[in-house]
Formats: structure tokens, sequence, C-alpha cells
């Protein structure tokens, strides 16, 4: 769902810009309260799992689209809705700065898309009201099923948000080659599907991390044992298995379009749907703040669409998906230090 400069007039990027900036803002400011220590490492290696796995496109059978995981209901069930809202900016920032995937100028739409309503409709309005409330009985197997149900209905429900924004902000953009009816009719569908897969994936490592180290689930008090893996475990688990995702299952990835791309160009070479028809490579809106931001993406990209420059040698993804998820953990952790947001106190870790 990462949009493209080209989909957004500087008007309505800078808005989204000032409104992701403002919710950046609060989180800050809310972090900086925060006290446990605990969520430096997951922070990283949480941040490390999402970025790997957004490199996985899927196939979403039928289609000729495929998908991948958004990660904010993963980050917001792990960190909460504040430090996974601001380890989002980190991966999309590095994502579009360093490997050139969606555009500098709409940065700030891409971050309200993904990240805002994974990380506070999916906490609020989901992740905590379920795991709270009575669904599937008492004891381990209910809180299993409450964890299943909140990850999947969250990624859903926020997909279709983000999907949702997407169309209205390219409709505001007044961009003609996009019938707002038909935009939406192709988006929110194939979205649907997308996040069901995320929901399922998003309940697999949720369960690992309950069976683990429950405590370590935010915004419910689980009753479940403790200490089936120390914090280290758990972490160099979820380590590796980012590696693993980033450096190798990424070569697996599915060469269909995403569900944006899907919409605006479809796949008719593969003998799918024609949808909106747009030209790939002329399509959108230009202006002067979109070329200025592209020329700087550039400069900036060492390794643009995950890839050696001038070359399709496989090791080039491999070589992306390690150095991306090292950099992302990295610079979460450095921010957080940088910010004292998390402060060690007095219990055990």
């Amino acid at each position: 769902m990462h949009m493209a400069d080209a989909l957004l007039v500087p008007a309505v990027a800078a808005t989204m810009y000032v409104a992701s900036g403002a919710t950046a803002g609060v989180s800050i400011n809310k972090l900086k309260k925060d006290d446990e220590a605990q969520k430096l490492p997951v922070m990283a290696v949480t941040s490390a799992l999402v970025f790997a796995g957004q490199m996985i496109n899927y196939t979403i059978p039928g289609t000729g689209s495929s998908g991948h995981m958004c990660g904010g209901m993963l980050l917001t069930a792990l960190l909460g809705p504040f430090a996974g809202f601001l380890s989002m900016i980190v991966i999309l920032a590095i994502q579009c700065l360093f490997f050139a995937d969606g555009g500098l100028m709409a940065l700030g739409a891409n971050v309200w898309n993904m990240a805002f309503y994974g990380c506070f409709v999916g906490y609020y309005l989901i992740w905590r009201p379920i795991n709270n409330g009575g669904l599937f009985g008492k004891g381990k197997s209910g809180e299993r099923g409450r964890i299943i149900a909140a990850s999947i209905i969250g990624c859903i429900l926020t997909l279709q948000l983000g999907a949702f924004s997407v169309v209205i902000e390219t409709s505001l953009s007044g961009i003609t080659e996009l019938p707002f009816g038909a935009f939406l009719a192709l988006m929110q569908p194939i979205h649907l599907a997308i996040g069901l897969v995320e929901g399922l994936i998003t309940a697999a490592v949720l369960l690992f991390v309950y069976e683990s180290r429950p405590e370590l689930l935010q915004g419910a008090s689980f009753k479940g044992d403790s200490g089936q893996r120390s914090l280290k475990g758990v972490v160099a688990v979820l380590a590796v298995v980012a590696l693993v995702v980033g450096g190798g299952l990424s070569l697996l990835a599915s060469s269909n379009p995403d569900g944006l791309e899907w919409a605006l160009f479809g796949n008719a070479e593969e003998g799918y749907a024609q949808n909106m028809g747009l030209d790939e490579e002329n399509y959108g809106v230009e202006s002067s703040v979109a070329e200025k931001a592209g020329e700087f993406q550039e400069k900036m990209s060492f390794l643009p669409d995950y890839a050696f420059k001038d070359s399709e040698a496989a090791i080039g993804t491999t070589v992306s998906g390690i150095v991306g998820s090292v950099l992302v953990a990295a610079v979460a952790v450095l921010i957080s230090i940088a910010g004292g947001f998390f402060r060690r106190n007095k219990r055990a870790v």
C-alpha cells in the first residue's frame, strides 16, 4: 500500500505530513513517561520483523494480485500504540530513503495509512477490548481464541481503513483517471483478502509470544504461565525469524503487483483484468516538489527496489533483507535511547 508521489498533489501530501507528524509528537510525549526497559529489545526485533515481512508479497489466488503484511497490529500488540506508531515511521522512512519503496513526498500519507489505523484504531477499538472481554470463555484456550480473533479482525479492519484513505487522498488530489467509485470497488475487496492473510500471520507470531512471555503482550492481563522462554530467548527467536524472512524467504515473494498497484495498473500481461488501466510509466500528477523529492530519494537509495542498482541478481534481495532488518532495528533502538523513551525501572527484566 506504499503510495507513490504521483498519486498526490503537494497540498494533500503536506496535510498528511502534518497529521502524521502531530501524531508522532503525541507519541513521543507519551513515551517519555514509559519505564518499561524491556520494550527496547522487543522494539528492535519487532520492527526488523515487520520490515522483513513487508518484503514478502503473497499471492491472492485468482486475482493476479499479491499482498504483503502491513504490521501495525503486530507492533501495537507488542509495543503499545505509541511505540508501535514510531516504529512504523522508522520502517517506512528507511524503506523510502534507502530502498526507494514509496514516495518521499507521500511518506506522511503512507505513515497515516499504514501506521495510524493499525496502531491506534487497532489497539483501542479491537485489540484491547477483545482481549479484556469474555469472548471464548476463561482459561488459556479462551485467551488464545481472543488473540486470534483480535489479530484477524484488527488486520482486516485497519487495512480496509488504510485502503479507503488511499482512495480519499487520490480523490482529493484530483487525479481524474481514478473515478472514486471504481477505484474504491477495486481497493476494498483486494485488501480484505490481504488483511485476512496478514491476520493469520499476526496471530501466529502473537501466539508464540503468548506461549513464551505473555506479559510482553500489551493492553491485557494474560494469565498464561510465564517463563517458558526467557526474554532473551524470545528476542533471539524473533531476530532469527526476521533475518530468515528478510534474507531468505523474501526470494520467494510473488511477482504479482500488490493491491494498490493491481488496482491502478491491473495485470493484463498474466491474463488478468486491466482494472484502472493506468500507464505505469506515465500516470498521476506532476509537481516540482515531487520531482525534487524523487531526485533526493534516488541519491539516497543504495538498494532501490530491494536490489543492487542495475542488477537483478537474487543476492541483492538477500542483502536488502538483512541490511534493512538490521538498520531498522538499530535506528529504532537509537531513537528510543536518544529520546529517553524507556527508562529502566526497579523490576527485573
